[in-house]
């Protein structure tokens, strides 16, 4: 009988995990032995800090990042094949969330090996509902072309889309080119088009404010390099 790939949650920062993370997944993590995980360092210090210090050099830990190949993707389905309990943990709070360990859940759906996802936060989400924007109807685009010229393209087709669809339009970036979006945003934009900008979500820098095009043009704000989603809305 196959184990069950269980999908957690991480916290988006440095700040305390009990602050951020359900109960039950405090109580189902001293019971796996197996993790496959997107950055070894960051996930032996959330471990440590989720109750499993001094554990962690008895646990099999394997990385599914944007190098990772295929072969060893599919390496780690095997390790579910044979009876055992797997979790999936990446740097984006929730796995398989604008992360790659949806290759990994492909691939356990593929083999008709049981997901189960634990409920967290989601930087996404967040910035959605604190917006004020439309929620009903909403597309993540994910990144932008890092190119200027085709990042501003891309920001005139969004921006059209949400206009026409009445849709919110979320957007994230590398956070050292988070100034640089926004600069775009700005530049490319209508004036009555909203923006969030929605930085260092659920830790004590915490930054979320919606104003129009114009509103920031008069009052224009530093991101700098932390996580940041922008959710737009013309």
């Amino acid at each position: 009988m196959s184990g069950i790939l269980y999908l957690i949650p991480s916290p988006l920062g440095e700040n305390e995990p009990q602050e951020v993370i359900p109960a039950p997944v405090f109580e189902l993590l001293p019971k796996l032995q197996h993790f496959v995980v997107e950055e070894l360092r960051t996930v032996r210090r959330y471990l440590s800090r989720a109750g499993l210090k001094g554990k962690i050099a008895e646990l099999n830990l394997y990385e599914l990042n944007e190098h990772t190949l295929q072969k060893d993707v599919e390496s780690y389905i095997q390790i579910l094949k044979d009876g055992n309990d797997v979790g999936l943990i990446s740097e984006a709070g929730l796995p398989a969330v604008a992360d790659p360990g949806a290759l990994l859940v492909e691939l356990a759906h593929k083999n008709d090996i049981e997901v189960r996802p634990f409920v967290g936060p989601s930087s996404l989400m967040l910035a959605l509902m604190a917006s004020g924007l439309n929620g009903q109807c909403f597309a993540f685009t994910g990144y932008l072309p890092v190119k200027p010229d085709e990042r501003r393209a891309k920001i005139k087709t969004i921006e059209k889309v949400s206009m026409q669809l009445k849709q919110s339009q979320i957007v994230i970036e590398t956070p050292y080119r988070n100034d640089q979006l926004f600069a775009d945003l700005l530049a490319v934009c209508g004036p009555k088009t909203r923006i969030c900008v929605a930085a260092d979500i659920t830790l004590p820098t915490q930054f979320i404010k919606t104003k129009s095009v114009a509103q920031w043009k008069s009052n224009p704000v530093t991101i700098g390099k932390r996580p940041c989603v922008f959710v737009l809305l013309a």
